[in-house]
């Protein structure tokens, strides 16, 4: 399995919305390594749920390209004649 690693700054962002989530939503003060952590977590369960989804999405979108190809290059094809002598 791949391991997702985040920008620095990335993560320093997401463990501040992790931390305004936590005090806004429910009145708790989370430090920057709780956060951390349940940023970790969360990477950790939700990572391969989404991977495995924008796989998915991205196999459709390609097959999808695939399907408009495979009508233009049927469109090149030239007809054959085998007319009168």
């Amino acid at each position: 399995m791949l391991k997702l690693r985040l920008e620095l700054e990335a993560r320093k962002t997401l463990v501040s919305e992790i931390q305004a989530y936590f005090e806004t939503e429910r009145s708790e003060t989370l430090g920057e390594l709780a956060a951390g952590e349940v940023l970790d977590f969360m990477i950790q369960q939700l990572g391969p749920v989404l991977y495995n989804q924008a796989i998915r999405d991205a196999r459709v979108v390609v097959m999808q390209q695939m399907e408009r190809v495979e009508e233009e290059i049927f469109a090149l094809e030239q007809p054959i004649f085998r007319g009168a002598r």
